[in-house]
C-alpha cells in the first residue's frame, strides 16, 4: 500500500482524530518566528495525556513567549504505530506535523513507572537514540519531570537533564539558558548543561558517575563539587503562578472531560505511605477570587458542562464552603457541575454536598485505606470508622447512590485481622440506610501498596506477588455479595512498579531489553505481558527481590539520596518509628509546625487565605453566558431552530457522539440560550436528524436546537462558525414550528472516489445483473445479519474510472453503509475501502 503521511494512515485507524492536532484552543505558530521549539511529549494515549493538567500548564506557559513554540505529541495507538513503522514514518507532533526529531527540546512527563517502556517506543518512532551518550548535537536534547523524578536513576542514562519539583518556572529558566546558550560561542552541550544545572531543581545525569559497593548499593560521585544535590524547585506563590485560563478542548473521550481547576498544590495530613503528601510541601492555595475568575473565563473557552476542583485534599481547601457557594451561583443556572475527585472522609460535610448536588450527583470517592484503626494509625491516616460511616450515611440521605472507596493491602504491619477489618467496614457501609427501599451499591478498590522515595515508609519492604494475590484474592472472595463490585490492580503491575519507583540506574539496561521484547502501553491492562517481562528479567540477571522485598537499614545508601525534596531524612526516620510505635503526627495546617524542613519561612512557607465567612460579591455580571441564566426553565418560552451544517475534510474523523459534544460546547460557547430537560440529571434539547459514521463526508446535514423565544437568529450562523473546528461549518439556520418528522425510508445520494485504483466495471455489471447480492455482518449484540444490497441500492453508475455516484435506501433498522457497499460490490480489501473518498450528497 503506497503510503506517503499521515494523511494517508487517518482513514485506516481506530479514533484518527486523536492524530488531527486542531482541537479548540491549541496553538499553531509561525515557523519562521520561532527561535525554540519544545514537544511535549506525554508518553500515554492521546486520551491520557490530553487530560493531565500538568501537560496543559507547561503548554500555556511556553507559548506564551513569542519566540518559542510548544506542540504537543502522544503514544500512537498500536494500529497507528504498525502504519508509521511499515511506512518508515517518524512520529511528529500534532500541531505542525514536524519529526519529533527535528524539534530543539523535547520533554516527556513522568507521571507513572509503568510509562517507561513508551518513552522508549516514542523515541524509537522518531528515530532518536534512548542514552543521551549516544546523541550528538544533531538530535534534539530530551529533557523530562513529574513525580516520578523525585527517584530519576532508573532512567537517567536516558536523560540530558531532569526537573524536581514544581516546573512553572523551571521551564522558563531552561527555555532562556537554551536561548543564550544558541546565541553564544561554545555551542558545546557540557556548557548548556552548567548553565542548566545552575537552575535550582534540574539535574544532570551526566554530571553524576554511578559505583557500586560491595552490597550492591548504588553511590554516585558527583563530577563538579558544586553540584552534589539537587534542590526540588518549588513555586512558592501558587495563587500568583500561571494557569491555563483557555485550555485544549480535546477531541474524542478523555479520561478527564472537564475543566480541571488546581485549588491547591501540597498535602500537609502527614499521611506517611503518600509520596504526593512528601514531595509536594508545603501547602500552597488559590484565592477564591483567582479560582472563580479561572472558572468563568475556562467555561468561557471551552463550553465544558463540568468543573473537577484539585487537589490532594480539596476538603481542606480553607474556603471550600465559600467557594463552593459562588461558583455554584455561576453553575447552577447553567447545568454546569462540580465534583471533587477524591475527598477524605469527614471533610465532606452535607453542606458541601448540597452544593455538588444541586446541578447532578458527581461521583466521588472515600479513601479509608486501611480497614483497622490501628493500621490507620500506623499510616497517619488520621480519620476514624465513624468519619467513614457518616460521610457515606450523608452522602446516602442526599440522594447519592453509588459510593467509591479504596484501600490497599501490604501496608506496614498488616495482619489478617486488618484484612478482615476491611470486610467488616465495607459490609457495615452497605447495611447503610439499607432498609429504606433503596438499591445502594459501593465500589471497591484494592491496590497493593508501594514504597514509594522520600517518604517515611521507604525503607520498608514490599509484599511479595504471592502474598498480594493471596491478599487480593481473599478480599475478592470475602467481599462478594449484593451491592458491592470490587475491583483490583494486578499485582503484577504492583510488583513492576515498585521495581520501577525504587531502582537505580543498573535498571536502564531492563528497560531496553524489555522494549526489545515488545513491551509497550504497560499501563493497559490489554497490552501488558508478564511474561516478557519476565524474560527481560532474566535475560539481563536483574534481582527484582533486591529492589523490592527486603526492608533497608536506615543508614543504607538509596538511590535518591542526592534528590532534595525538602523534607529531612531525620524526619521520616522519626515518623517510620512513630509509626512502629502507633503514633499519631498532627497537621502542621492547623497545629504546630512539625519540622519536615520544607519551609524556611522566608521565602517557602503555607499559604493559606482566611476563612470566609460573608460571601464576596464577585462579579460573574459581564459577559454571562445566555444559555440558561435563569433557572425558570419552566416558564419560559422557547422555539425550535432547524439547522443546517456540512462536514468535510479532517471533520471526518469525527465519530457521531463525538461531533455532537463539540456542537454542543460551541453552542455554550456562542452563548445560545439552550433549553434542558428536567429531573435529576438534565440534557440540552438537541437532536441531529442522522447518524454520520467516522469517514464520512456530507454536504446538508441538520440538527434541531431548542432556544429561548427572545433569542435573536440574525448571528447565530457567524457565532457558531466562529467556535467550530476546521471541516465544520453551519451553513443555515431557520425556525420550525417542530422537529421535520420523516418517512421510515429515506434515501441519500453518495459520490464515491477511489484512491490509488480504478473501480472494475465487470464487477459492477455483475452486481448489476444479479437477482440478489447477499452480505452477511456481525451486529453490536453479535447476532449474524443478512442484507440484500440489491435492495439497499437504488441507484449505482461510473462517474469516471475512479469515481461514482450511487443512491442508497435506508428503513428503520435496515441499512447499509457506503464503505460496505463499495467493498462488496467491487471486492476491495477493508484498506482500499477505507482509503476512498465518501461525500453525503443529500
Amino acid at each position: 500500500m503506497n503510503i506517503k503521511s499521515i494523511q494517508d494512515i487517518l482513514p485506516l485507524v481506530e479514533k484518527p482524530s486523536r492524530y488531527l492536532g486542531t482541537e479548540i484552543n491549541c496553538i499553531k505558530k509561525d515557523k519562521n518566528k520561532i527561535k525554540l521549539s519544545i514537544a511535549l511529549v506525554f508518553p500515554d494515549l492521546y486520551e491520557i495525556g490530553t487530560s493531565h493538567l500538568g501537560l496543559h500548564i507547561l503548554y500555556h506557559i511556553l507559548n506564551s513567549h513569542e519566540e518559542i513554540a510548544a506542540e504537543r505529541v502522544f503514544v500512537p495507538g498500536t494500529d497507528m504505530e504498525a502504519y508509521l513503522r511499515s511506512s518508515d514514518i517518524p512520529l511528529m507532533s500534532l500541531e505542525s506535523k514536524k519529526p519529533l526529531k527535528d524539534f530543539d527540546i523535547i520533554g516527556f512527563s513522568l507521571l507513572y513507572e509503568l510509562n517507561y517502556t513508551n518513552i522508549l517506543n516514542i523515541l524509537d518512532l522518531a528515530k532518536i537514540p534512548f542514552f543521551s551518550s549516544k546523541r550528538d548535537s544533531s538530535y534534539p536534547l530530551i529533557i523530562a519531570g513529574g513525580p516520578c523524578a523525585c527517584n530519576p536513576e532508573p532512567v537517567a542514562d536516558f536523560f540530558d537533564a531532569i526537573v524536581i519539583g514544581d516546573g512553572e518556572d523551571v521551564i522558563m529558566e531552561i527555555s532562556s539558558s537554551w536561548l543564550k546558550w544558541k546565541e553564544g560561542a561554545n555551542k558545546e552541550k557540557d556548557n548548556l548543561y552548567k548553565m542548566w544545572a545552575d537552575i535550582q531543581g534540574v539535574y544532570i545525569p551526566s554530571f553524576f558517575e554511578p559505583t557500586f559497593d560491595k552490597s550492591g548499593f548504588q553511590i554516585l560521585q558527583p563530577r563538579f563539587s558544586k553540584h552534589r544535590e539537587i534542590k526540588r524547585a518549588i513555586v512558592a506563590d501558587l495563587d500568583k503562578a500561571p494557569f491555563p485560563d483557555t485550555p485544549i478542548l480535546p477531541y474524542g473521550r478523555p479520561i478527564h472531560d472537564r475543566l480541571r481547576l488546581e485549588v491547591s498544590r501540597g498535602c500537609t495530613r502527614g499521611c506517611r505511605f503518600c509520596q504526593a503528601g512528601m514531595i509536594y510541601r508545603p501547602v500552597r492555595e488559590r484565592s477564591v477570587d483567582t479560582i472563580l475568575a479561572l472558572s468563568k473565563k475556562s467555561i468561557m473557552a471551552t463550553g465544558y458542562e463540568d468543573i473537577s476542583l484539585l487537589s490532594l485534599s480539596v476538603g481542606d481547601y480553607i474556603c471550600i464552603n465559600s467557594l463552593m457557594e459562588q461558583i455554584m451561583s455561576f453553575c447552577e443556572p447553567r447545568h454546569i457541575a462540580v465534583s471533587f475527585p477524591s475527598i477524605r472522609a469527614g471533610t465532606l460535610t452535607p453542606k458541601l454536598m448540597q452544593h455538588v448536588k444541586r446541578v447532578r450527583k458527581t461521583g466521588f470517592t472515600i479513601a479509608p485505606e486501611a480497614g483497622s484503626q490501628r493500621l490507620r494509625d500506623v499510616i497517619n491516616k488520621n480519620i476514624r470508622k465513624k468519619d467513614v460511616i457518616d460521610t457515606v450515611k450523608n452522602a446516602y440521605d442526599l440522594g447519592w447512590q453509588v459510593i467509591k472507596l479504596y484501600f490497599m493491602v501490604g501496608l506496614p504491619t498488616e495482619t489478617s485481622e486488618d484484612l478482615t477489618s476491611i470486610v467488616n467496614l465495607v459490609k457495615e457501609l452497605r447495611e447503610v440506610n439499607s432498609g429504606k427501599g433503596r438499591k445502594n451499591k459501593i465500589n471497591v478498590s484494592v491496590t497493593t501498596f508501594i514504597p514509594k522515595p522520600h517518604t517515611p515508609f521507604q525503607w520498608v519492604r514490599q509484599i511479595s506477588l504471592a502474598e498480594s494475590k493471596d491478599r487480593v484474592g481473599w478480599l475478592q472472595k470475602n467481599l462478594k455479595m449484593s451491592g458491592i463490585n470490587f475491583k483490583w490492580q494486578n499485582p503484577e503491575v504492583s510488583l513492576l512498579e515498585g521495581l520501577w519507583a525504587r531502582g537505580d540506574r543498573r535498571l536502564s539496561r531492563l528497560l531496553v531489553a524489555a522494549h526489545s521484547k515488545g513491551c509497550k502501553l504497560d499501563g493497559w491492562s490489554d497490552k501488558f505481558n508478564y511474561r516478557l517481562w519476565q524474560e527481560a528479567i532474566c535475560d539481563e540477571g536483574v534481582d527484582i527481590d533486591f529492589y523490592t522485598a527486603r526492608s533497608r537499614n536506615t543508614e543504607e545508601p538509596l538511590p535518591w539520596d542526592h534528590i532534595d525534596v525538602g523534607v529531612k531524612k531525620d524526619y521520616l526516620i522519626e515518623e517510620w518509628e512513630r509509626a512502629t510505635s502507633g503514633i499519631l503526627t498532627p497537621d502542621c495546617r492547623t497545629g504546630n509546625c512539625n519540622a519536615c524542613g520544607v519551609c524556611d519561612f522566608k521565602f517557602i512557607e503555607p499559604k493559606v487565605f482566611e476563612k470566609q465567612d460573608k460571601v464576596s460579591a464577585f462579579d460573574f455580571a459581564n459577559n454571562v453566558l445566555i444559555s440558561n441564566g435563569k433557572s425558570d426553565t419552566n416558564n419560559s418560552v422557547f422555539k425550535t431552530l432547524k439547522i443546517s451544517f456540512s462536514k468535510v475534510d479532517q471533520a471526518k474523523y469525527f465519530g457521531h457522539l463525538e461531533m455532537v459534544n463539540i456542537f454542543l460546547r460551541a453552542t455554550r460557547r456562542a452563548d445560545i440560550p439552550i433549553k434542558f430537560s428536567q429531573g435529576f440529571h438534565p440534557k440540552p434539547k438537541i437532536s441531529f436528524e442522522d447518524t454520520l459514521p467516522i469517514g464520512l463526508e456530507s454536504l446538508n446535514e441538520h440538527f434541531y436546537l431548542i432556544v429561548s423565544e427572545n433569542f435573536e437568529l440574525r448571528s447565530i450562523v457567524k457565532s457558531l462558525n466562529k467556535q467550530l473546528p476546521e471541516g465544520l461549518s453551519v451553513n443555515d439556520c431557520q425556525i420550525v414550528s417542530t422537529k421535520t418528522a420523516h418517512n421510515n425510508e429515506k434515501k441519500y445520494n453518495y459520490i464515491v472516489t477511489i484512491k490509488e485504483e480504478f473501480f472494475d466495471k465487470k464487477e459492477l455489471e455483475n452486481f448489476l445483473q444479479s437477482p440478489e447480492f447477499i452480505v452477511s455482518r456481525i451486529d453490536r449484540k453479535g447476532r449474524l445479519k443478512k442484507i440484500d444490497l440489491k435492495y439497499m441500492v437504488l441507484a449505482i453508475e461510473l462517474l469516471k474510472p475512479d469515481k461514482l455516484q450511487m443512491i442508497l435506501r435506508s428503513e428503520s433498522g435496515k441499512t447499509a453503509r457506503p464503505l460496505e457497499v463499495i467493498k462488496e460490490i467491487f471486492k476491495l480489501t477493508d484498506e482500499k475501502a477505507k482509503k476512498a473518498r465518501f461525500i453525503k450528497m443529500q
